[in-house]
C-alpha cells in the first residue's frame, strides 16, 4: 500500500512540474518582439551628437548608456553593435550590424545621409525590414548640425569600418544583461534629444544608398530564423510605426510612449540628462576566456565626455526657446545652421 501511495506522489509530481515548465515558457514566448530592443530615435539622436563613426559606435555600445537591448543569438549577453560604411559621390551609407558570432552578422539600421547640388542635406534613419516591417524610417532635423558632418565631405574623408568582431572589442567595452522591455524604454527615453525632431516617413529617398546597401548588407540571423521575420511576428500590421499605432488604439503599451512620433508641426520640449560626449581610445583585445568568448570580465572605464563645436549645414534648425537644456554641455556649441 505504501509503494502504491509512492508511486502515485511521485507521478503527481512530475505532473506538476511538467504544468508549471510549460506554463513558464508561454511567458517567456509571448515578449519576443525583437523591434522593442532598439530604439531608433535614441540611435538618431546619438548619431547628431557624435563627433565621428568611431564614436558613434562607441556610443551605440556604451555600457553607461545602453542604447541597445538586442540579444539577437540568446546567449542573455547584449549583442555589440559594430558600424560600417560605404561612399558613392555625395551619399554616405552608415549600416549597423550585430555581431553574432566569428564574421557572422545582421544588419540592425541604416542611416542614410546624402547632399544634393545646392548643399541641402537629407538624413534618414532606416529599420531593417526583418527587424521592424518595411519603410520604417525616422529623419532627424537636428537643432545643432552634427560635427561628424563637417567631415564627410572633406577630400581627405576616410570612410569608417569598424575593425571589432566576436571576441575582439575595446576597452570600454563589457557585456550586459537585457533589461525588461519596460525598464529599457525608460532607460533609454534619457538618451533622446528632445530638441531634435524626428519626423516619420515611409519612403526612402537616396537610390545611391538602396543601391549601395545591397552590396554591404549582412542577414545571417534572418536567413537562419525566417520565422521570426516581423511579417510573421505581427501579420497584421506593414511595420514597427502601426505595431505602436496599434498598441497605443489597444491601451495596452505599457513602455513605448517614447516611440510616439509627434506631428511634424509640434515640438516636444524635455528635460533631458547630460550625456557623455568624449571618445575613448580602444585597444584591440583578444577577450581570451576559459568558459567562452562571449564571457568579458573587464572594468569599466569612466571618461568624461568633450563638447566639441558644431559646423554648419543647410539642414539643422535653431532652437532658440529658454529652457533647462540650454544651459547643459550640449548646448556650449557653435550654431552656424540654417533655418
Amino acid at each position: 500500500m505504501k509503494t502504491k501511495i509512492f508511486i502515485l506522489s511521485f507521478v503527481a509530481l512530475l505532473f506538476v512540474n511538467s504544468i508549471h515548465s510549460q506554463t513558464r515558457t508561454t511567458v517567456n514566448a509571448s515578449n519576443s518582439e525583437i523591434s522593442d530592443n532598439l530604439d531608433l530615435k535614441a540611435v538618431a539622436s546619438i548619431f547628431g551628437d557624435s563627433e565621428n563613426l568611431e564614436d558613434f559606435e562607441k556610443r551605440l555600445n556604451d555600457p553607461k548608456l545602453k542604447i541597445s537591448n538586442l540579444d539577437l543569438n540568446d546567449d542573455r549577453q547584449v549583442d555589440y553593435l559594430r558600424v560600417i560604411e560605404s561612399v558613392e559621390g555625395n551619399t554616405h551609407l552608415i549600416v549597423i550590424q550585430a555581431i553574432l558570432e566569428r564574421d557572422i552578422f545582421q544588419d540592425v539600421a541604416t542611416i542614410e545621409v546624402e547632399k544634393d547640388r545646392y548643399n541641402n542635406l537629407q538624413v534618414q534613419v532606416v529599420g531593417d525590414p526583418y527587424m521592424y516591417g518595411n519603410n520604417y524610417i525616422y529623419e532627424p532635423v537636428y537643432v545643432h548640425s552634427p560635427l561628424l558632418f563637417s567631415y564627410f565631405w572633406k577630400p581627405n574623408y576616410r570612410l569608417y569600418y569598424s575593425r571589432w568582431n566576436w571576441g575582439f572589442y575595446p576597452r570600454f567595452y563589457y557585456y550586459w544583461r537585457p533589461f525588461p522591455i519596460y525598464r529599457y524604454h525608460r532607460n533609454v527615453r534619457h538618451w533622446i534629444n528632445y530638441n531634435n525632431h524626428y519626423n516619420y516617413v515611409n519612403v526612402r529617398r537616396s537610390s545611391v544608398a538602396i543601391n549601395l546597401h545591397r552590396n554591404v548588407r549582412a542577414n545571417s540571423y534572418e536567413i537562419r530564423n525566417p520565422e521570426r521575420s516581423f511579417e510573421r511576428r505581427n501579420s497584421n500590421v506593414s511595420n514597427r510605426y502601426e505595431l505602436d499605432q496599434t498598441r497605443a488604439s489597444n491601451g495596452n503599451n505599457r513602455a513605448d510612449d517614447n516611440n510616439r512620433v509627434n506631428p511634424r508641426n509640434t515640438r516636444t520640449e524635455v528635460e533631458t540628462p547630460r550625456q557623455n560626449t568624449s571618445t575613448e581610445v580602444e585597444v584591440p583585445r583578444n577577450n581570451n576566456q576559459n568558459s567562452s568568448p562571449r564571457q568579458n570580465t573587464r572594468t569599466e572605464v569612466e571618461t568624461p565626455r568633450r563638447n566639441q563645436s558644431e559646423s554648419g549645414t543647410p539642414r539643422v534648425r535653431q532652437n532658440k526657446e529658454q529652457n533647462p537644456r540650454n544651459s547643459s554641455p550640449r548646448e556650449n556649441r557653435n550654431s552656424n545652421s540654417r533655418r
